[in-house]
C-alpha cells in the first residue's frame, strides 16, 4: 500500500524525524490559508507539491516554488486539478487532487537515505549515498559504488555504530554525526512498527545552518500486515489507484492491470508470471496480472469474471489453472456459472491440468458453451493469441 508524501511525513514527525513544516490542501481556497500562514511566519520561500503516487513530479511541473503570495496562488491554481505525467504514471498522467503546502528550505547539500528488504539475505537494508535529488535506480546502474549499504541484523536491530558508518561515508560535519544518527535510527524504528517495505528519504538535507531534514519521503507498507495497522489502513487513496485493482482487493483477488488485449485468469504467481510470458512469447499481450489463489471458490471465480470484463480492452479470456488445493471440477463449474450468468461473449480458452482435471473437462463439454481448451500452454497461448486477433 503505498501513501502520500504529506502522510509520510506525519509518521516521521512520530518517530522524531525533522521534516519541514507544511499543510495539505485539497482546494484553492486552504492552499491560499496555508501559504498565509507559512509567509505570516517569517518564511520567505513556500513550495507547492503535488500529491500523486509517483515519482518525478517536479520535472513534470508539479512542484513549484514561490516567494510571494501571489506566485504561491499561481502556483497551486497551476497545478491542483492537473493531469500530471511523470515516468511513473505512463502517458496518461495522473489528476492532482491534494496538494502539500510546505516551507522552503535553505539547502546546502541533498542526499539519498533508503531502508528496503533485501530478500537475497533475508535482511532490512539502510542504503544511503551522495547523489540525493536523483533516481536512485539511474544511480544504482550507472555508479553502484557510490550507493553505500548497511545490512541490519533483525535480532539485533540497526546498532548506532551503523549509524554512524553511514553518516561518515557521506561526509557529513562532524557536528552533524549524533544528528544523523538519531534521524537514521528513527527511521528504521519507523520502518520496523509500521510493516513498512520501502521507505525513501529523496532528498535527505542538510542546510546552512547544519540542520538535517527529510525534504521528501515514501513509503510503502506490507499489504499483508495492514491487520495490525488500522490507522495507517485508514491513509489509503483510493482515488490514486485504478478502479479495476480496488474492485479486486474487496474480494481478496491480487490483479494488476496492464495494456494488453488477453485477460488472464491463473492460480499462483509463479503460474500467472510464466502465463503472461507465454503470452508475449505467442506474440500476444496480457491485459492483467490475476492471481485467483489457492482456495478460490465460484464466487471469487464469478467476480474475477466481472472484473476481466469491465476492461474494454480485453479481446479474450485465457485460463490457466494446475489445480492442486484448487480443484479442476470446482474452477470449471465457477467458469462456466460465470459465463452464463454474465453474458460473455469474447472467446474464453483455457488449459486445465492438476486435481479431478477430468471432471472439469466434462462440465466445460457439457455446458453448451463454445470453450476452447488447450492441451498445453503452449497450444492455449497459440489459440488465446489468435482469438484476441479475431481468429485470424
Amino acid at each position: 500500500m503505498k501513501i502520500h508524501e504529506y502522510q509520510a511525513k506525519e509518521i516521521l514527525r512520530k518517530y522524531s524525524v525533522p521534516v519541514p513544516g507544511g499543510e495539505m490542501a485539497t482546494t484553492l481556497e486552504q492552499a491560499d490559508t496555508a501559504a498565509k500562514s507559512l509567509f505570516g511566519a517569517g518564511n520567505k520561500v513556500v513550495v507547492v507539491k503535488a500529491q500523486i503516487h509517483a515519482g518525478g513530479r517536479g520535472k513534470g511541473g508539479g512542484v513549484k516554488l514561490a516567494r510571494t503570495l501571489e506566485e504561491a496562488n499561481a502556483a497551486s491554481k497551476a497545478i491542483l486539478g492537473m493531469q500530471l505525467v511523470t515516468h511513473q504514471t505512463g502517458p496518461a498522467g495522473q489528476k492532482v487532487q491534494r496538494l502539500l503546502i510546505e516551507e522552503g528550505s535553505a539547502i546546502e547539500r541533498e542526499l539519498y537515505l533508503g531502508l528496503v528488504l533485501d530478500r537475497a539475505s533475508a535482511k532490512v537494508v539502510f542504503m544511503a549515498s551522495q547523489s540525493g535529488g536523483m533516481e536512485i535506480e539511474e544511480v544504482a546502474h550507472a555508479t553502484p559504488e557510490l550507493i553505500y549499504k548497511e545490512y541490519i541484523d533483525p535480532a539485533v536491530g540497526f546498532a548506532p555504530y551503523q549509524a554512524r558508518k553511514l553518516a561518515f561515508k557521506l561526509g557529513l560535519k562532524t557536528t552533524q554525526i549524533n544528528d544523523a544518527v538519531k534521524f537514521m535510527t528513527g527511521l528504521y524504528k519507523a520502518f520496523v512498527e509500521t510493516d513498512s517495505t520501502l521507505m525513501e528519504i529523496n532528498p535527505f538535507i542538510t542546510t546552512k545552518d547544519d540542520k538535517l531534514l527529510a525534504l521528501d519521503c515514501k513509503i510503502n507498507f506490507d499489504d499483508n500486515a495492514m491487520f495490525r495497522h488500522k490507522d495507517l489502513k485508514e491513509l489509503r487513496d483510493l482515488a490514486e489507484e485504478d478502479p479495476l485493482e480496488v474492485e479486486a482487493s474487496k474480494f481478496a483477488l491480487n490483479y494488476i492491470k496492464l495494456d494488453g488485449t488477453i485477460a488472464c485468469m491463473v492460480n499462483g504467481a509463479g503460474l500467472a508470471m510464466a502465463t503472461m510470458d507465454i503470452i508475449q512469447y505467442a506474440g500476444g499481450s496480457a491485459a492483467n496480472f490475476l492471481d485467483v489463489g489457492g482456495g478460490a471458490n465460484q464466487e471469487q471465480i464469478e467476480n474475477a469474471f466481472g472484473i476481466l470484463l469491465s476492461d474494454p480492452n480485453v479481446k479474450a479470456i485465457f485460463i490457466n489453472i494446475f489445480g492442486g488445493i484448487l480443484r479442476v471440477d470446482v474452477l470449471a463449474q465457477g467458469v462456466v456459472n460465470a459465463a452464463k450468468k454474465l453474458g460473455v461473449k469474447i472467446p474464453i480458452i483455457l488449459r486445465l491440468e492438476g486435481t479431478n482435471v477430468e471432471e472439469g473437462r466434462k462440465i466445460l463439454a457439457d455446458s453448451g458453451l463454445n470453450f476452447q481448451v488447450g492441451q498445453t500452454m503452449k497450444e492455449a497461448a497459440d489459440l488465446a493469441v489468435a482469438a484476441a486477433k479475431g481468429g485470424k
